[in-house]
């Protein structure tokens, strides 16, 4: 059968094969979790967008975050807690593609706007006399555009190399759908799509990790050589929380890029990896950047005052 074409548009996905008393407590923790993420992600996306006095560079590349998290757990989520609830294991495959098609949105965009961000402290901190004409809105505007049009037209090449393959197969070895698992349905020859794939994670890592690497090393630098302690407390915190959010990502991220290559890794392990990269960033990121800086903070907490339980 694997050299017959399928051109069936029925998917049949991994289940978790879930005994019968397990299912509710999945579901509620499933559909609990997603709750969580777009609450926390639309306070955080809402805070900064009404709120004119948190307008200021680093706040208005921070708003990519959620959106982007927004994106992930919006395509993974419905997916799974359908999946759940009605032991359902089947699922079209233009679903399949969108669904994969904004996971890997989700994780691009991520890397890029954490990026960015390093930036932007790379400029606040270590030239802070021209931080304002650098990061104008202009600027912004360049920087925000670029992540967007880089990671919609490297994911878009990505998935149209992908489309253009024949399929003879149609059982996912994941209950979601990501690029690896829908080439491992196709029954030609994705060489192109090895190395491109290869190509696109080798220049985006290098190109993240290279500005984080410099970035820092500059801040570090520009830190232990001011002669103000509350400058050199407040960087070194800002610049630990958003390292602590990229190694997140990172890690994950690459465990479950590693985890497809290597044949002999636990099944089980590499959807625990792949679900974990969907699941803790979007879930921590607006808790840490909400929680932690102090305005936005102050901000979320005058809006719940106000808007949500007013006296």
């Amino acid at each position: 059968m694997d050299n017959v074409y399928n051109t069936s548009s029925i998917l049949v996905l991994k289940g978790f094969n879930l005994p019968a008393e397990s299912v509710l407590p999945a579901f509620l923790f499933a559909t609990l979790g997603y709750m969580i993420i777009l609450f926390c992600n639309l306070m955080l996306i809402l805070t900064i967008v009404l709120n004119k006095s948190l307008h200021h560079p680093m706040n208005l590349v921070l708003l990519n975050l959620p959106i982007h998290d927004l994106i992930g757990a919006s395509a993974f989520f419905p997916q799974i807690i359908k999946e759940i609830l009605t032991d359902s294991r089947t699922l079209q495959y233009s679903t399949c593609v969108v669904q994969a098609f904004f996971i890997h949105i989700y994780a691009g965009g991520t890397i890029f706007t954490l990026t960015s961000m390093a930036y932007d402290r790379y400029i606040a901190i270590c030239c802070p006399l021209k931080y304002n004409s650098i990061m104008n809105n202009a600027q912004i505007m360049r920087l925000i555009t670029g992540v967007w049009v880089s990671n919609l037209a490297t994911m878009g090449v990505l998935f149209i190399l992908l489309l253009r393959l024949p399929r003879c197969r149609s059982e996912l070895s994941h209950p979601y759908c990501d690029n690896p698992s829908l080439l491992a349905l196709v029954c030609a020859d994705t060489t192109i799509n090895n190395i491109y794939g290869l190509l696109l994670v080798a220049v985006s890592q290098v190109v993240a990790n290279g500005m984080i690497l410099y970035t820092y090393l500059q801040i570090l630098k520009a830190c232990f050589t001011s002669k103000h302690r509350d400058t050199k407390a407040k960087a070194l915190q800002t610049c630990a929380t958003h390292l602590a959010v990229f190694l997140l990502l990172e890690c994950l991220g690459l465990f479950t890029i590693i985890s497809y290559r290597i044949k002999s890794i636990s099944p089980h392990l590499r959807r625990f990896l792949g679900m974990s990269t969907l699941i803790f960033p979007p879930a921590l990121n607006p808790i840490i950047y909400g929680l932690r800086t102090k305005d936005i903070r102050e901000k979320m907490v005058h809006f719940f005052k106000k808007k949500i339980f007013p006296s």
